[in-house]
C-alpha cells in the first residue's frame, strides 16, 4: 500500500485502539483471575529441558494434534503455522498503517517472505474451510449438540484475512484493488483480535503457556498444602495451574470422545468438568466460599471417573483433567460431604483389614504358606509385591503363582513380605487422603525395615502408587511391572512347542498411558503366541472400568464399561484374551460371562501374559 494519508492514519489508530481495548478488557480479566488463584504446592519448572522439548513437540510441531486426529489435526496445524508465518506480516501491516513499513516487497527478503506467507495463506484458507464444514455440517457427536455461532464467525474472519492478503498481493499495493484489500484485511484483523479472549479461541494465547507450565508427570495428583487443604472444595482451593488450564480449553471434545464413562452412557464428560470450573471462575472468581460441586459441576460425574487418563493423554492444549477430578473428590471426601455406602465400606476395609477386599490378613499368610512362597530376607534379587488382588483374589493368586514359576525357571530369586497392606490406590483415587496415607506409611515402614531393594508386581496400580504416589510421603522405591522384567529375560523363556495361539492383548491404562509400557508385554506374549490387536489399542486402549475405585463402588449406570471392552476383544476372533493387570482380568471375567451368554457362544480363554508363558514351561519337580 502507498503511504497513508493523515486521515487514514487517524482512522487506523482509532480502530487499533478500540481493538486493543476490546482484547485487553476480557484478556486482562482472565489474567487477573489466574493470578488471584492460589499458588500450586510443590510446583517446579525443573526439569526445564523436558518442558522445552514438550513445548517444541506439542506447540511448535503440533505433534499431539496431528498424531491423534491426523486429518483435522493437520488442518489445525496449518492454521497454527499460518498464524506464526503471518506474525511478521501482521507487524508490518501495523507499521504500514502508521506510515512506517519495514518489510518492502521490492527487497529480495520481502519478496520471498510475502510469497511464503501467501503459500501459508492458501493452506490456512483451505484448512479453515474444511474445519468449518466439519464443525457445522459433519458435526462429530463429541463436539456437543450446540455449536456456537462464534466459532463460525471466527472461521469466517480467518478465511477473510487469508483471502484479503492474497488479493492484495495479486493486485499490488498501489492499485485500488490493493488498497481495498488492505482495508478489508485491517477491519477483519481488528474485529478478530478482541474476539479471541471472548471465545474458546482464547487458547491461541494461553495454550502455549499451559503446555509449558503443566504439572510434571502424567496424571500426577498434586500434594495438599497443610492441614487446611482438603482438595478442590470451594473457589479458594483452585490453583493457578487449574485456572490457567480451564481457560485454555478449546472445547474440541477429544477428552469426551475417549472417555469410557461418557462412551457408556454415564453423566461424566471431562470437557464439562473443565468448563464447569471455568464457569465457576467466571461467576464467582477464585477465593469464593461457594462449593465447586453443585450447579457448575456434578458430584455424580466426578465420582464416575475411572482415572484411565485418556482425557489427559488426548488433550492437545495441556489440560490435566485427572488432578482436577481427583481434587474434586478430595474436596468432597475429606470434608465428609460424599455419602456412598460402597465407598464407606471400602474405606473401612482398608482401615480395619488393610486390604480393599475386606479379607483378614491371615488369608494372605495361608496362601503364602500353602504354596511355599519364600519370604524376602534381603538376599534375593526381587521383593515380589502381591497387592490386594495377588494376595486375596483367586485368579490374582494364580497370576502370582505363574510368575513365581517363571522367575524360578529364569533363575531369578525373589521373596514376599511377611506382612503387606493395600498400597492405598483406590482410596487415593477416590479422594480419601487420610486412609491412603495410613496404609502407605505402614507399608513404607515395613519395606524400610526389610531393607527392600528392587521390587516387582503383577499390578500396574500398585506399581504406580508405590513408584510415584508414595514419594509424597518421602519414600522412593524401585519397582517395576512383571511385563518389564519378563521382557528383559525373554531369551531365557521357552518358545511355543506346538501351534501358536492367537492372543488379543489389552493394554491396561496404568501400564500403558501412565507408564508408557506397550512393547514389553507384547514381547512377552510373542514368546509363545501370536499377538492380535483390537480396534482401540496401545495409547488409545479402552478402559476395563475398574480404576479410580470404580471396582468397589457397586453397579454402574448406563452400559458396563467392561462389557463394552470385552465385546471389542471378542470381536477380534482371538483364541485368548491376554491381560497384564489383575483388575482388568477380574472385570473381563465378569463381562465374558455376560457376553458369551448373550451370544450363546463359548468365550475365549482369559489369561495374564505370565500365565501364557508359564503354560509353556516344563512341569516342576516335586
Amino acid at each position: 500500500m502507498t503511504a497513508p494519508s493523515l486521515v487514514e492514519i487517524a482512522v487506523f489508530l482509532v480502530l487499533l485502539a478500540a481493538s486493543a481495548y476490546g482484547f485487553w478488557f476480557r484478556f486482562g480479566r482472565v489474567v487477573r483471575t489466574i493470578r488471584a488463584a492460589k499458588p500450586d504446592p510443590g510446583f517446579s519448572l525443573r526439569p526445564i529441558d523436558k518442558r522445552i522439548r514438550d513445548f517444541i513437540s506439542e506447540v511448535l510441531f503440533q505433534s499431539k494434534v496431528i498424531r491423534q486426529r491426523p486429518l483435522p489435526g493437520i488442518a489445525h496445524a496449518f492454521v497454527f503455522w499460518g498464524f506464526c508465518a503471518f506474525a511478521l506480516v501482521t507487524l508490518n501491516h501495523f507499521a504500514t498503517g502508521v506510515g512506517f513499513p519495514f518489510l518492502a516487497r521490492e527487497s529480495w527478503f520481502g519478496r520471498v517472505y510475502f510469497y511464503l506467507a501467501a503459500a501459508f495463506a492458501v493452506c490456512v484458507a483451505v484448512s479453515i474451510a474444511g474445519l468449518f464444514i466439519r464443525r457445522f455440517f459433519v458435526r462429530p457427536v463429541w463436539l456437543g449438540g450446540n455449536v456456537s455461532w462464534e466459532s463460525g464467525f471466527i472461521a469466517f474472519l480467518i478465511f477473510t484475512l487469508m483471502v484479503t492478503y492474497l488479493t492484495g498481493l495479486w493486485y499490488g499495493e498501489s492499485t485500488l484493488g490493493g488498497r481495498v484489500s488492505w482495508w478489508l484485511h485491517t477491519v477483519a484483523l481488528f474485529v478478530f483480535l478482541p474476539l479471541i479472549p471472548h471465545t474458546k479461541h482464547l487458547h491461541l494465547a494461553l495454550s502455549p503457556v499451559t503446555v509449558f507450565l503443566r504439572r510434571a508427570g502424567f496424571s500426577r495428583i498434586p500434594p495438599l498444602s497443610g492441614d487446611e487443604d482438603f482438595g478442590l472444595d470451594t473457589g479458594k482451593d483452585i490453583t493457578r495451574i487449574d485456572a490457567l488450564q480451564v481457560f485454555s480449553c478449546v472445547e474440541c471434545g477429544r477428552c469426551t470422545e475417549h472417555c469410557p464413562a461418557n462412551n457408556t452412557g454415564k453423566v461424566l464428560n471431562p470437557k464439562e468438568i473443565v468448563l464447569g470450573l471455568r464457569g465457576y471462575l467466571k461467576e464467582f472468581g477464585p477465593g469464593n466460599q461457594a462449593p465447586l460441586l453443585g450447579p457448575h459441576i456434578s458430584e455424580e460425574a466426578a465420582f464416575q471417573c475411572t482415572t484411565c487418563g485418556s482425557c489427559e493423554f488426548q488433550c492437545p492444549v495441556g489440560i490435566q483433567h485427572l488432578p482436577m477430578i481427583v481434587g474434586l473428590r478430595r474436596g468432597a471426601v475429606n470434608t465428609g460431604k460424599w455419602e456412598d455406602e460402597h465407598g464407606t465400606k471400602l474405606f473401612l476395609n482398608l482401615e480395619r483389614n488393610g486390604n480393599a477386599l475386606g479379607f483378614p490378613g491371615s488369608e494372605r499368610q495361608k496362601f503364602i504358606e500353602k504354596n511355599l512362597l519364600p519370604f524376602y530376607d534381603g538376599t534375593q534379587e526381587y521383593c515380589l509385591w502381591l497387592g490386594c488382588m495377588g494376595a486375596y483374589d483367586p485368579q490374582g493368586r494364580e497370576i502370582v503363582l505363574a510368575l513365581a514359576r517363571v522367575l524360578r525357571y529364569a533363575g531369578i530369586t525373589f521373596g514376599v513380605l511377611r506382612k503387606e497392606k493395600c498400597t492405598g490406590d483406590p482410596a487415593r483415587r477416590l479422594g480419601n487422603d487420610l486412609v491412603a496415607q495410613q496404609v502407605a506409611e505402614a507399608n513404607i515402614e515395613t519395606l524400610q525395615s526389610a531393607k527392600v531393594g528392587k521390587m516387582v508386581s503383577i499390578c500396574p496400580h500398585c506399581v504406580r502408587t508405590i513408584g510415584t504416589d508414595w514419594r509424597e510421603y518421602g519414600a522412593t522405591f524401585q519397582i517395576e511391572h512383571h511385563s518389564e522384567l519378563l521382557a528383559r529375560v525373554q531369551s531365557k523363556l521357552p518358545p511355543a512347542s506346538g501351534p501358536r495361539e492367537t492372543v488379543v492383548y489389552h493394554d491396561p491404562c496404568y501400564l500403558g498411558r501412565y507408564r508408557d509400557v506397550y512393547d514389553e508385554p507384547r514381547a512377552v506374549v510373542g514368546v509363545a503366541s501370536t499377538v492380535v490387536e483390537p480396534g482401540r489399542t496401545r495409547e488409545r486402549s479402552f478402559c476395563c472400568g475398574a480404576g479410580g475405585g470404580q471396582m468397589f463402588l457397586g453397579e454402574e449406570k448406563g452400559d458396563r464399561v467392561n462389557v463394552t471392552r470385552v465385546k471389542e476383544l471378542v470381536a477380534t476372533g482371538a483364541q485368548t484374551i491376554g491381560t497384564a493387570c489383575p483388575f482388568c482380568q477380574t472385570m473381563f471375567r465378569d463381562a465374558l460371562g455376560a457376553v458369551s451368554a448373550a451370544s450363546q457362544t463359548a468365550p475365549p480363554k482369559l489369561l495374564d501374559i505370565v500365565q501364557l508363558v508359564a503354560a509353556g514351561l516344563p512341569a516342576e519337580r516335586e
